[in-house]
């Protein structure tokens, strides 16, 4: 399984979103809670080119972009082998 990471904030519907589709997949992540942690979020705007949205997902160190364009990915067929490289 490829490494997951999601950066995401309490109470965020999309974060909660793209952590079922991550879960129903089976996916293992690590859950990084930036929103109130400066250092993280910076971590995260820096290695999302700049996006600020929550959440920020990264697959095998690749960034993905927020919930929306995980679950395009998923419609497209193409999540799964993401998720198994």
């Amino acid at each position: 399984m490829a490494d997951v990471v999601i950066y995401t904030k309490p109470g965020c519907g999309y974060c909660h979103a793209a952590r079922d589709l991550l879960d129903r997949k089976g996916a293992d992540y690590k859950d990084i809670v930036a929103s109130h942690d400066p250092a993280k979020k910076q971590e995260m705007i820096q290695r999302s080119g700049g996006r600020m949205t929550f959440p920020q997902i990264f697959i095998g160190g690749k960034h993905i972009g927020g919930s929306d364009d995980l679950h395009a990915l998923d419609r497209k067929g193409e999540l799964d082998a993401l998720l198994e490289a």
